[in-house]
C-alpha cells in the first residue's frame, strides 16, 4: 500500500468548482487558459509596456484580401492598451469591419465618422470614440458613406493629404495616444495613399498560404511611390505572419520565406489559424476580450508587446 501524501488531496473537485493551485486539477488545459486569462484581464497583472518617445503612426496595409489585416490591426490595437497604451484605430475601409470590433456603432444616421473627416467637415476630437472594450482604446469609425469618398476626394485640393492633415498632432497629444493603426481597404487607391502619407511605418500581414506573396510587390512599389513624392519618411517596419497553421509543411516554408526575404522586419510572434479569433468581430470584441486565455489572444498580446519593445530599443538607439 502507498502512503497518501497528507499535504495533496486525492479528491476530484465538486462540479463547477475551479481548481486550486498546487492540486491535480489546477494544470489542466482549460485552468490553465483560465489563468492567462485573468493575468490578461487583472490591471497591470500583464505587465505595462514602455511607451514610445512619439506616436508611432502605422498604416496596415495589403490590398489582398483575407489576410487578416483588420483582425491584426484591431488585436494588435488591443493588446497594446491591455498593457497600459492608449491607442487609435483608424476604420479607412468602408466595410466598418474595425469598427465593430471595437464595439462601436457606426451605422447612427448622425455618427461623426472618417468620411466627413477626410472631408473636413468634422475634427478629429469630435471623431474619436472610446471603445467600451478597453480603457485607453480609441476608434475612428466607418461608414458606408466611405465607399463614396475616393470619387470625392478626387477634386479636392491636396487629395493625398487629407488624413494627414485630420490627424491633429493636438488632438493625439490631448488623448496621449501613443499608437495609431490605420486600417487600409484591400486596394491601392486614395484611400490607402491617404494612409500611406499620413503614416510613418507600415505594417503588413502576410498570411501563411500559398499565395502569400502575391501582390506584396506591388504593394511595395505603391509605397516607394509614396516615398518619392509625399512622404519622405514612410518605411515598412513590421510584418506579421498570419493564419499559420502548423499541421501543414507549407505554412512553415512560407514563413521561411517571407523572413528571408524581409529579414528581421518579420516579428517573431507568429498568430496562428484560430476560429476563436474569426468569431470575436461577430460578437463586436476583439480577441483579446472574446476569450483572453485563447491562442489567437495570446499571440496577439505576444505580438503587440514584441512590437512596442523593439518601439523602445530604436528610440533608445535614436
Amino acid at each position: 500500500m502507498v502512503d497518501q501524501d497528507p499535504n495533496v488531496s486525492r479528491e476530484t473537485p465538486a462540479a463547477g468548482a475551479p481548481p486550486v493551485a498546487g492540486e491535480p486539477y489546477a494544470d489542466t488545459p482549460i485552468a490553465m487558459a483560465a489563468e492567462r486569462a485573468s493575468q490578461v484581464l487583472t490591471p497591470g497583472g500583464a505587465g505595462q509596456l514602455p511607451r514610445p518617445q512619439h506616436t508611432r503612426i502605422m498604416t496596415v496595409a495589403n490590398q489582398k484580401g483575407g489576410v487578416g489585416k483588420t483582425t491584426t490591426a484591431v488585436n494588435l490595437a488591443a493588446g497594446l492598451a491591455v498593457r497600459g497604451l492608449r491607442v487609435l484605430v483608424v476604420d479607412l475601409d468602408p466595410q466598418g469591419n474595425a469598427s465593430t470590433a471595437l464595439g462601436i456603432d457606426h451605422r447612427a444616421e448622425d455618427i461623426a465618422s472618417v468620411y466627413e473627416l477626410l472631408l473636413g467637415e468634422v475634427t478629429l476630437k469630435e471623431a474619436i470614440q472610446e471603445s467600451p472594450s478597453q480603457q485607453g482604446l480609441f476608434c475612428v469609425p466607418a461608414t458606408l458613406d466611405l465607399a463614396g469618398a475616393e470619387i470625392e476626394l478626387v477634386s479636392l485640393v491636396a487629395r493625398e493629404n487629407r488624413l494627414r492633415n485630420a490627424l491633429s498632432d493636438e488632438v493625439l497629444a490631448e488623448y496621449q495616444i501613443d499608437y495609431v493603426f490605420i486600417d487600409c481597404p484591400p486596394s491601392l487607391g486614395l484611400l490607402t495613399v491617404n494612409a500611406m502619407v499620413a503614416a510613418r511605418e507600415v505594417l503588413i500581414p502576410i498570411q501563411c498560404e500559398y499565395y502569400a506573396l502575391e501582390g506584396v510587390g506591388q504593394l511595395l512599389r505603391n509605397i516607394e511611390l509614396v516615398q518619392a513624392h509625399l512622404n519622405r519618411g514612410l518605411h515598412v517596419s513590421t510584418i506579421v505572419l498570419t493564419m499559420y497553421d502548423g499541421r501543414t509543411k507549407l505554412a512553415d516554408q512560407v514563413a521561411e520565406e517571407v523572413r528571408r526575404h524581409f529579414g528581421d522586419k518579420v516579428l517573431g510572434t507568429i498568430i496562428p489559424r484560430s476560429v476563436k479569433v474569426s468569431e470575436a468581430p461577430g460578437y463586436g470584441m476583439t480577441i483579446i476580450e472574446y476569450d483572453p486565455g485563447s491562442r489567437g489572444a495570446m499571440s496577439y498580446l505576444d505580438a503587440a508587446r514584441e512590437l512596442a519593445l523593439r518601439g523602445a530599443a530604436e528610440d533608445a538607439q535614436a
